[in-house]
């Protein structure tokens, strides 16, 4: 039953956490392209890749909070639909090279997010 609370939790949080993202940022960021959603996802991308490397790396972590952090917030947080929308959406409007170069930008920035996050938890790996 503790499993089922942490995800909810996480998810509401990392859901508000994404709309607020949205509701603040979107006025913000001018651009042919949603930016909002691109950083949330790579945001999300970096933050469970932290979570989970660290894991890997023999770092103690909680098994609740990284259910928490990971299914829960990142779950809540991130959203491939709205990246999948609005890819399809800026193909409609903009044309095919708009979609994909979107759709590739946020990819290879969230394989980015992979990477950096992983070389972070490899420099905390205990002693």
């Amino acid at each position: 039953m503790l499993a089922f609370v942490l995800v909810t939790l996480g998810s509401a949080v990392g859901g508000l956490c994404r709309y607020l993202t949205a509701v603040l940022l979107t006025p913000r960021l001018t651009g042919s392209w949603p930016l909002a959603t691109l950083l949330v996802n790579v945001l999300g991308c970096f933050v469970l890749s932290l979570v989970n490397e660290t894991v890997l790396r023999g770092l103690p972590l909680r098994p609740s909070l990284r259910l928490l952090l990971t299914t829960g917030f990142c779950g809540g947080f991130t959203t491939y639909s709205t990246f999948n929308f609005e890819t399809v959406s800026l193909v409609e409007q903009r044309g095919l090279f708009s979609g994909l170069g979107y759709a590739i930008t946020t990819v290879s920035l969230c394989l980015c997010a992979h990477v950096l996050a992983a070389w972070i938890a490899r420099s905390l790996r205990p002693a």
